[in-house]
């Protein structure tokens, strides 16, 4: 009897332990990976290109070898690997205060970089240029890699550098940084224009051409409803979260939000603390003393949610913006920990194909959307010569 009492009792201890919490967290994380492995993820924003300038001024990739772990970065190829990471968009980014032939010739010189990456890691990284090469370069066990403008001053208003740095490959371009162009309004600065010039339209215009992304993280709302007006393909925002939750400059008011999904567009959710955390932006508003509060990936998880509710499954993306921040969320500390976020969004109830759009499916779909308007475009318009000048003259 006593025996059997100890059986059941044996019996009953293994039920509540796969019954456990840390049974199911294991679970989660099992799901994540096996995701991971069967969809790109595509992250919409990386700044390793920077962080290397910022280490050596002739960018050399031995001073940052990313083959083996780099503390000081976010980013290296082991963290790479570990995060399941299959598509990167990385940044290109000029700062703002370089305007004019100087801030053409930084864009060249981080676009060299990317490429250079794909030269010395070619068992890691491939360059890709079209959702089909990101697919292509996942099912070969390599990242695709692509390039991202980060800020309309980089083509130093001209129509022909925009198309001469879409033949090195930049796939989107962010229509703005921190401070207003002359053709389009920053999300940071006061605005002038109330959106778009003529000629911040014709841009949107020729990258619809082109079949480069437009990118609407950076700018204001005004400048966001505008491109959302006139591009006839799908716009992202690379690295941007919900306003209703967070609100700052940056992030994507609701009103843009279901534009965007009218669109087909995408919404690719960043981890900076302040545009995830009110209390965090509260923090570095005020430059508040103290401990600084901290954003979690629970609320990154939240801010999808949002999205999601307002936009829809089909319109959300991730963009980490990794290495061009200086402080992290809790739980999402470096490229390794983006299974974290999907076992998160899984325990939320998420199905496993509403977390691979999120993960990539979603980008995919918007590349190639983009490709197709491009392909017709073409057939009926010429490359535009039109000048800011022209088009904007008082």
């Amino acid at each position: 009897m006593h025996r059997y009492l100890s059986c059941l009792a044996l019996v009953g201890a293994a039920i509540v332990t796969a019954g456990s919490p840390s049974s199911a967290q294991g679970d989660f994380a099992a799901r994540a990976r096996a995701l991971h492995k069967q969809t790109p993820l595509i992250d919409g924003h990386n700044d390793y290109p920077w962080a290397l300038r910022e280490l050596d001024p002739g960018r050399d990739l031995e001073k940052a070898e990313i083959s083996k772990p780099v503390p000081k970065l976010m980013t290296d190829i082991p963290r790479l690997r570990q995060g399941g990471v299959g598509g990167q968009f990385w940044s290109v980014y000029t700062p703002s205060a370089m305007q004019g032939k100087e801030a053409v010739r930084a864009t060249l010189e981080q676009i060299d970089i990317v490429h250079r990456m794909a030269r010395r890691w070619p068992e890691t990284f491939a360059m890709a240029y079209t959702a089909a090469d990101v697919e292509r370069s996942f099912k070969a066990g390599r990242i695709g890699s692509l390039v991202g403008m980060e800020g309309g001053h980089s083509i130093d208003n001209s129509l022909a550098a925009l198309r001469m740095f879409y033949a090195l490959g930049a796939r989107y371009m962010t229509l703005t940084h921190s401070a207003n162009l002359p053709w389009a309004d920053a999300s940071t600065d006061s605005p002038v224009l109330g959106g778009l010039s003529k000629f911040g339209e014709e841009v949107v215009r020729e990258m619809n051409r082109l079949g480069m992304l437009v990118d609407l993280s950076h700018v204001s709302p005004g400048s966001m409803e505008d491109a959302l007006r006139v591009s006839e393909a799908p716009v992202i925002f690379s690295h941007s979260s919900a306003k209703a939750l967070c609100n700052v400059p940056r992030n994507v008011p609701d009103n843009v939000l279901q534009l965007t999904a009218k669109n087909g567009g995408v919404v690719m959710v960043t981890f900076v603390p302040g545009f995830i955390s009110q209390a965090v932006a509260d923090h570095d508003a005020k430059k508040a003393e103290g401990p600084a509060p901290r954003a979690t990936l629970a609320q990154v998880a939240d801010h999808i949610d949002h999205i999601r509710k307002v936009a829809g499954i089909d319109h959300i993306g991730l963009g980490g913006d990794f290495d061009g921040i200086t402080q992290v969320v809790a739980g999402l500390e470096d490229v390794s920990k983006y299974p974290d976020l999907t076992a998160e969004l899984l325990k939320r109830g998420y199905s496993d194909e509403d977390v691979k759009k999120v993960l990539g499916l979603n980008v995919l779909r918007v590349l190639k959307q983009a490709e197709a308007v491009a392909a017709r475009l073409q057939k009926t318009r010429q490359p535009s010569t039109a000048t800011i000048e022209q088009l904007d003259a008082k």
